[in-house]
């Protein structure tokens, strides 16, 4: 009926009726057409330029140690990562204590540590053991009841990995508190009223509510630290990818082509992860990008068939919560 009705008026004559047309927007096609000049031009110059030396490239981009500077990155970047987010969350809840020590520790770290150079701390710990050449355990200021070498328990991957995970964690425990802080805090109270710890709370109700906003930029930082862990030469830490590419320039006389070798392996690496990123923040944000239970509007006529699928199922599970808060 409402097609018919369309096709009345326009079989109607209308005196002096205005015939509206779109308004033309050149604008996407010029940044297209220029776009693919740059392009053009550039990827005329990857392939004709002989300075590039691409048979070089491929020749290396499977070499051995090269490979074995991706597995020492990817090591180094999971157990950085994994150490960091720990201490993050410890350092995150201590600004939140009531306890004025444990809020101005946490406070102190994170100034420390975000206020100095990540180079320049992967250079302590590197001479960390000849600061301290032993370490012992014992009463303070008296007796030593056990010592050991510094440099027997502290070699460069436990200080590399150290360096960048206290580093990262200062970062981090700010982006936790920031998550922490969004979740309402009817939430916790909720929580108290059926007598549930301040233990239990963080880790049933609060973390996992925070996710939502600790996991998107959690994720960059991971690829941060990924190309952080380039500066482990300060340490030095000579196994990492950076450093097994410019040993290999170092030794045939061609750095470009091994930057470039470089520089294709960081980016495979760092586009899986921004997968993985998106499929985290598609988990976490279940339910927050379906419509709200309250003012939700009407499904237009042009919507598909799948969207008006959804949002019935959204509007079942809103209908069972809303019967769940009445009860």
């Amino acid at each position: 009926m409402q097609m018919f009705g369309h096709r009345q008026d326009d079989e109607l004559n209308i005196p002096g009726r205005i015939h509206a047309r779109p308004v033309r927007k050149p604008g996407p096609i010029v940044a297209a057409v220029i776009v693919a000049i740059f392009v053009a031009m550039l990827a005329h110059g990857l392939v004709t330029n002989p300075n590039f030396d691409w048979p070089t490239v491929w020749k290396y981009l499977f070499n051995e140690h090269v490979l074995d500077g991706i597995k020492w990155t990817l090591l180094l970047t999971v157990y950085s990562m994994v150490l960091a987010t720990a201490l993050a969350i410890v350092l995150a809840v201590m600004r939140k204590s009531t306890n004025p020590v444990l809020r101005w520790v946490s406070w102190f770290f994170i100034w420390f540590f975000r206020g100095t150079p990540v180079y320049t701390q992967l250079v302590f710990w590197g001479l960390f053991a000849v600061l301290i050449p032993k370490l012992a355990i014992g009463i303070p200021f008296g007796p030593e009841f056990f010592s050991i070498d510094t440099k027997d328990v502290l070699n460069a991957t436990i200080a590399t990995i150290l360096g960048l995970a206290l580093n990262e964690a200062a970062y981090l425990s700010e982006i936790v508190r920031a998550g922490i802080e969004a979740v309402d805090p009817g939430q916790t109270e909720a929580a108290q009223a059926l007598g549930m710890p301040r233990s239990m709370i963080m880790r049933r109700i609060i973390l996992p509510q925070a996710m939502r906003i600790i996991v998107p930029p959690t994720g960059n930082e991971t690829i941060g630290m990924l190309k952080t862990t380039s500066l482990a030469l300060a340490v030095p830490f000579t196994l990492e990818l950076q450093f097994a590419t410019n040993a290999i320039a170092n030794r045939i006389y061609k750095t470009i082509p091994l930057l470039i070798v470089a520089c294709i392996w960081y980016l495979v690496i760092t586009s899986v992860l921004m997968v993985v990123q998106a499929q985290l923040e598609k988990h976490y944000g279940k339910g927050f990008d379906s419509r709200p239970l309250v003012g939700s509007d009407k499904p237009s006529s042009s919507a598909t068939s799948a969207d008006s699928s959804d949002k019935q199922k959204v509007d079942k599970v809103n209908q069972v919560m809303l019967a769940g808060l009445n009860a």
